[in-house]
C-alpha cells in the first residue's frame, strides 16, 4: 500500500483527500439536518391539538407540575378511546388523587388491567389503560361522574349497589358500601381507614370520600350528563371578557417586564409582571382564580380553561405564541388582531397579532376561554 502511494503524484493525494473530506461533511450535515427534522417533527406531534366534539381543558386541573406533563398523553388516549376530552381535567384531577403524577404506574390502573397491584411499570400504558378503565366504568355509571369516581376506588361492584339502592351515587351509600365490604374483608387484617373520621363507621374500605378528594383538584360543574363544564368567562361573549381587559388597560405604560416578576405583592405594587403573572393579576381583577400567584407560568395556564376555534375566539380569550418556547408568551385578546400582554420592550400593552407582525407569525393557534 505505502508503494502505491509513492507512485500516485502528490496533488492528486491532496485533492483526493479534500474530496473525502467534502463528502463526509455532506454526510454529517444530512445526518443531522435529518435528525433535526425528526426532533421538530416529535415536538410538533407533542402539541396539544384540538379534539372535534369536545373541547379540551373544560374545567380546570388545579393539578401539580408533575400531573401537568401527562395532559398530552391523556388527550391522546382519550382520542384513542373515543372519550370526550372534556373528561381530561377529571382524569388529571383523578392523577393527582391517585399519585400525584409519580411512579410508574400514575393512575394507578394495574390492578384494573391485570388484576394485580404493580404489574404495569411504564406511565404511558398507565395512562392508556386508565384511560380506557375511566370510560368502560363512566359508561357503566350511566355518565353519573361522581358514581364513576368512586368506582374507580370501590371497583365495579360499588356500581351494582347504587343501581339497588336508588340508582344515583350518594355519599351515604359510599359509606354503606365501604361498611358492607370491610366487614367481608377486616377478618384478613389488610384493611385499614385511610381516614380517621371514618373509623366509628367501621367504613374502612377503600376511600369513602373519594368523590371529595378528587374534586378538589377541580374547578368547575358538572353537568346533567356527567360532562364537566366551565363556567363561562369573558371569551363567551359575556360582559366578564371586556371586564378582565378593562382591568388590564389601567396598567399600560405603567409596568416593565420583567422575566419571573410578578409572583410576589411588592413585584405587583413595583408594577413588575411577565406576560403570565400578568394574565393571572388582570383575571383575578374579575374574581377568577386561575392558578396561584407564585407558581403561575404559560405551561400552567395552558392546562386551564376550554379551547376555542381561533376563527371563534372572543375578546376575554387567553392566546398562546411560540417565542423562545412553544406556549412561550401569552396574552388577552382585545379583538381586531389584537391582543393585551406584558410585553418585553413595552410592559403591559396593546400589541398587533395580524399576519406578518412579530407576534402574528409566532401566534400558535392555541387559544383558551377561562
Amino acid at each position: 500500500m505505502h508503494i502505491v502511494l509513492q507512485l500516485i503524484p502528490k496533488k492528486y493525494l491532496i485533492g483526493g483527500t479534500l474530496i473525502l473530506l467534502g463528502l463526509s461533511g455532506l454526510l454529517i450535515m444530512s445526518t443531522i439536518v435529518a435528525i433535526t427534522g425528526e426532533f421538530e417533527k416529535d415536538s410538533q406531534q407533542s402539541e396539544v391539538t384540538e379534539i372535534e366534539g369536545g373541547g379540551i381543558g373544560v374545567g380546570t386541573a388545579n393539578v401539580s407540575p408533575e400531573v401537568m406533563k401527562y395532559q398530552p398523553l391523556l388527550e391522546k388516549y382519550a382520542q384513542k378511546h373515543g372519550l370526550d376530552a372534556s373528561y381530561v381535567p377529571i382524569m388529571m384531577a383523578l392523577m393527582m388523587q391517585e399519585s400525584g403524577g409519580r411512579g410508574n404506574d400514575p393512575m394507578q390502573s394495574s390492578e384494573s388491567f391485570c388484576g394485580s397491584v404493580g404489574c404495569i411499570s411504564s406511565p404511558e400504558l398507565s395512562v392508556d389503560k386508565g384511560v380506557l378503565h375511566f370510560k368502560s366504568v363512566l359508561e357503566k355509571a350511566h355518565y353519573d361522574l361522581k358514581l364513576c369516581l368512586q368506582s374507580y376506588n370501590f371497583g365495579g361492584g360499588f356500581i351494582n349497589y347504587v343501581m339497588k339502592n336508588g340508582g344515583k351515587y350518594t355519599p351515604e351509600l359510599a359509606i354503606s358500601f365501604s361498611q358492607s365490604q370491610y366487614q367481608k374483608v377486616k377478618h384478613t387484617g389488610n384493611y385499614h381507614c385511610v381516614r380517621p373520621e371514618m373509623v366509628p363507621y367501621q367504613a374502612c374500605y377503600g376511600d369513602a370520600k373519594y368523590v371529595d378528594a378528587v374534586l378538589k383538584y377541580y374547578t368547575g360543574t358538572i353537568t346533567a350528563d356527567g360532562k364537566p363544564a366551565a363556567p363561562a368567562s369573558g371569551g363567551s361573549g359575556r360582559k366578564s371578557g371586556v371586564k378582565v381587559i378593562d382591568a388590564g388597560k389601567p396598567l399600560i405604560g405603567k409596568t416593565r417586564y420583567v422575566f419571573g416578576g410578578g409572583r410576589s405583592q411588592s413585584d405587583i405594587n413595583a408594577g413588575r409582571f411577565d406576560c403570565s403573572s400578568f394574565v393571572r393579576w388582570a383575571f383575578e381583577q374579575v374574581g377568577m382564580n386561575v392558578g396561584p400567584m407564585s407558581g403561575v407560568t404559560t405551561d400552567t395556564l395552558k392546562t386551564q380553561g376550554q379551547a376555542i376555534n381561533p376563527k371563534d375566539m372572543k375578546p376575554g380569550d387567553v392566546v398562546f405564541f411560540d417565542t423562545y418556547k412553544i406556549d412561550g408568551h401569552v396574552g388577552i385578546y382585545v379583538g381586531n388582531n389584537q391582543f393585551l400582554g406584558c410585553q418585553g420592550k413595552t410592559g403591559v400593552a396593546i400589541a398587533s397579532m395580524a399576519k406578518g407582525t412579530y407576534f402574528g407569525e409566532r401566534f400558535n393557534r392555541r387559544v383558551k376561554r377561562f
